[in-house]
């Protein structure tokens, strides 16, 4: 997008107050516009932009702004960079609790996060129904972390056409959701040990491919590897989500209740000695419905599971599989089993 037409739209171009392609940190200037401009949607031109410490956006409808970066416009971590947090904080300041007031609804939009394999990508921090979308994170540590909401935990953020690379670093997660009831569509996560990690319930995924891979000289990593694990609470919403080359797929929180719709789970090369489609942490209460879980023909593990229970019994189902059957060692999911195998 041309200078002229972001003027035209109103935008705060950084360029005008910050210059990019220095080399240096320019994460205090991008603060400080930050803290000058509120409602304003701060455009990012092409260019690269050193951050040695994160930059934080308010919460405070007041005060909020929305960043919006251009296809080729990246955010750097410096090679100095020794925060825990990430390096974009949505919400980060400024505490706030509305969806009501004009300004509360502000967003993250486009652009490179380039995370230097140290780094953390964006953080939603506080405040409610905050949107992040078309951005690409690179070489990360965690790419998202969506913590804990403002509304008694209920964060309701909206992510869509995210893409997420890491570090391939055991410990390593795309994305990780703390707070409730929040809805990520199309996504694509890589060189991850975790795909998309869970500490809450409500959330809804959708179309969301995390690719899993492994480090020959660690072999815990793809022993440990899944591309969704779910901890603590369950009654999550998965709906052709996809899972490539994890030691498991899904796994679900003890005794949890969720919903498993048109999933898939694929093995394109022998990686280590368990491929498991869905586990239960505890009994199974949860329903699959139409998943497949396919493996390459050269791939010969001395476990392969539809799904694992780790305690017999519960009140889950599995309808309609599509897997081959004469591939797996443990039959567990035949004891849920509605409908036909496919």
């Amino acid at each position: 997008m041309e200078n002229t037409n972001v003027c035209s739209l109103g935008y705060l171009i950084i360029t005008d107050h910050v210059k990019a392609n220095t080399g240096e940190d320019v994460s205090d200037a991008i603060q400080q516009v930050i803290n000058d401009n509120p409602h304003r949607t701060i455009y990012f031109p092409d260019g690269e932009y050193i951050l040695a410490k994160p930059i934080c956006t308010p919460a405070h409808p007041e005060r909020s702004v929305s960043l919006m970066l251009s296809n080729y416009a990246i955010l750097r971590a410096a090679e100095t960079w020794d925060s825990d947090e990430a390096m974009v904080r949505m919400g980060g300041i400024d505490p706030f609790n509305s969806i009501y007031i004009p300004g509360s609804n502000y967003f993250f939009e486009g652009g490179i996060i380039d995370c230097r394999g140290i780094a953390k990508g964006i953080s939603i921090d506080g405040g409610r129904e905050t949107r992040i979308s078309k951005v690409s994170i690179k070489n990360t540590v965690l790419g998202l972390h969506i913590k804990h909401g403002a509304n008694s935990g209920s964060s309701d953020a909206d992510i869509d056409n995210v893409n997420i690379t890491g570090n391939r670093k055991v410990g390593s997660v795309g994305v990780f959701i703390e707070g409730l009831d929040n809805t990520l569509t199309n996504m694509r996560i890589a060189a991850i040990q975790t795909g998309v990690l869970l500490h809450s319930g409500g959330n809804f995924l959708r179309n969301i491919h995390p690719l899993g891979g492994v480090k020959q000289d660690e072999p815990e990593y793809y022993a440990n590897s899944c591309a969704f694990r779910e901890t603590t609470r369950g009654g999550n919403f998965y709906d052709s989500c996809y899972s490539d080359n994890f030691a498991v797929g899904f796994e679900s929180a003890p005794n949890a209740k969720c919903v498993y719709n048109d999933c898939f789970c694929y093995w394109y090369s022998p990686l280590g000695d368990c491929q498991v489609g869905f586990r239960a942490k505890g009994k199974f209460n949860s329903m699959i419905k139409n998943a497949k879980v396919s493996f390459n023909g050269k791939s010969e593990p001395q476990f392969n599971a539809f799904l694992q229970v780790e305690e017999a019994g519960g009140n889950g189902v599995v309808m309609f599989p599509m897997t081959p059957d004469e591939r797996m060692n443990d039959k567990t999911y035949k004891d849920y089993l509605f409908g036909t195998v496919i």
